[in-house]
Order: C-alpha cells, then structure tokens, then sequence
C-alpha cells in the first residue's frame, strides 16, 4: 500500500501532461481576484532529484521534461510551468523537477491557500522541507480520499482539487470515482482534476464509463499516450478527468495536445484524445 515512490517517474512524459493541464487550470483561477483553495490528495515528495538513485534507475525524465527543456521556444500555454520548473534550475541545467505543490506554489498568491495530504512517511518529510513552513500551506499525513471529505468544502468558493492517487490498489478506479461522486456533491462550484494511468484502451475506456454514471453533470476528458495500448502491465500513456473544467480548456487542450503528442512520441506511437464525457463548453 506505500510502496509507491514518485522519484523513480519525476519528470516522465505523464507528469509533462499533468502538469501542463494543472498549470492551465490554476491560470484559469488567477484570472479573478478573489481567493481560492487547492487540495493535492496524493502530494508526494514536493521535490525531486533528477540525479538520485531512483530517477537514475530509469531515466523516465530523458524522455518527458529533458524533451522540453532542450528546446529554444515551446507553445505559449506551456511557458508558465515551464518557468515554473526554472525556479528549480536557476542555473540552466535541469537537476530538479517540482512535484504538483511546488508547481501550484509557483502561482500562489498571498490570500490563496493549500492543503497537501500524504501518507507515506519519507514523503511527508520531504514535502514539508520542500513547502518549509508556510502559513497558507498546510501538509497533512492522512489519505488523500479521507482528505476530500475533511478539507471540503472550503470557506473558499473557488478552488481545485488534484487527485492522483499511485494505483497500487486492484480497486483503485473504482474508488475515484466512488470518491468523485462524493467530493462534487459536497462541493458543487470547485474544479476537479483526477489523473490515471493508461494501459489499455479498454480499462482507460471504462473509467470514463465509469465518471459518466456519477450523475456529474460537467466532465471533460483529456489522454495523452506516448507508445501503443496494449494490456501489458506498462504504463503506455496517462489521462485527466476534469470536473467543472474552466472556460476554454478544451480549446486550449485541443491546441497542446497535438504538440505534446509529437515532442514526448517522435515515432509517433500512442496518440491523443480530447472529450466531454458529460455536458459541453460553456
């Protein structure tokens, strides 16, 4: 059940993805000057180190962040977490890559707030020295699902949650989106952002199944898939499935993925998908 170490995969193709689709989100809240509240429910270590052991153990950033950071110039909707991802290397050489707090804080202002759970113990030292002592952060050793029902809803009425759990558990599908049926009923007006690892076009294909029978009335889902979907047990892509997603994601999402597909798949394997599961732009 903690197993899962995030500092084998930092920096991968799919955290490229899910950070990319997080940046534009938290950029669609900065919009208004009112303040608002993120929940990471699996938040991780906060900073990882492209040099230690684990990422050295696969190198799954050579083929995810090193592909963007070589380039001269990428699209305008990945500049803001790629800056964010600069604030790490000051020096120009990619060494560290930030986790989802790290790039939410990039874009924290003085009255918005976080709250961080994590439940594996190495983790939670880690992210608190990476989050070092903030009043508007909170890290909170619990798990993530038990985190949804305690920190929402908020005072805040705007805000985004990040759900990405390790699955490690055989139910693990089911439990999201049990969890997100529950979290958008208590919490009706907030944006949610759940990520999941592709294997096979049938399970990924499922869960989508799976999101629409919760009764939410607004879902958009977006996938991003680097080799080919295969029912073996590696993970050939990954997704996000955004509720209440903000005005104009789709539209900017049709826009990057396509580029993000040809700089993390040059051969051109795997593929991208853009869909609303329920409902339609507004």
């Amino acid at each position: 059940m903690l197993s899962y170490r995030h500092g084998f995969h930092a920096g991968n193709s799919a955290d490229v993805f899910k950070h990319a689709v997080l940046t534009q989100i938290v950029r669609s809240l900065l919009r208004k000057p009112a303040p608002f509240f993120y929940l990471d429910t699996h938040a991780g270590a906060g900073r990882y180190d492209l040099e230690s052991a684990m990422a050295k153990q696969n190198r799954e950033h050579r083929s995810g962040i090193e592909r963007l950071w070589k380039l001269p110039s990428v699209p305008p909707e990945l500049e803001d977490y790629l800056a964010a991802v600069r604030l790490l290397n000051p020096g120009g050489r990619l060494r560290f890559y930030p986790g989802s707090p790290l790039i939410v804080r990039h874009f924290l202002r003085s009255g918005d707030r976080m709250a961080l759970c994590e439940l594996h113990g190495t983790e939670v030292r880690s992210l608190r020295s990476s989050v070092g002592g903030e009043r508007r952060i909170t890290v909170h050793p619990i798990d993530g699902y038990q985190g949804l029902k305690a920190f929402l809803p908020p005072p805040e009425r705007r805000g985004l949650v990040l759900c990405d759990p390790p699955f490690e558990l055989r139910n693990e599908r089911e439990r999201m989106a049990e969890a997100a049926a529950a979290a958008w009923k208590r919490w009706p007006t907030g944006i949610f952002a759940y990520w999941y690892p592709i294997q096979d076009r049938r399970t990924a294909d499922w869960l989508r199944r799976k999101f629409r029978q919760t009764g939410i009335d607004r879902l958009l889902a977006m996938e991003l898939s680097v080799l080919p979907e295969t029912a073996d047990k590696r993970m050939n892509g990954s997704g996000m499935i955004v509720v209440n997603p903000p005005w104009r994601l789709d539209e900017h999402m049709k826009t990057l993925l396509p580029w993000l597909h040809a700089t993390l798949a040059p051969e051109g394997e795997g593929g991208w998908r853009l869909e609303w599961v329920a409902g339609e732009p507004a």
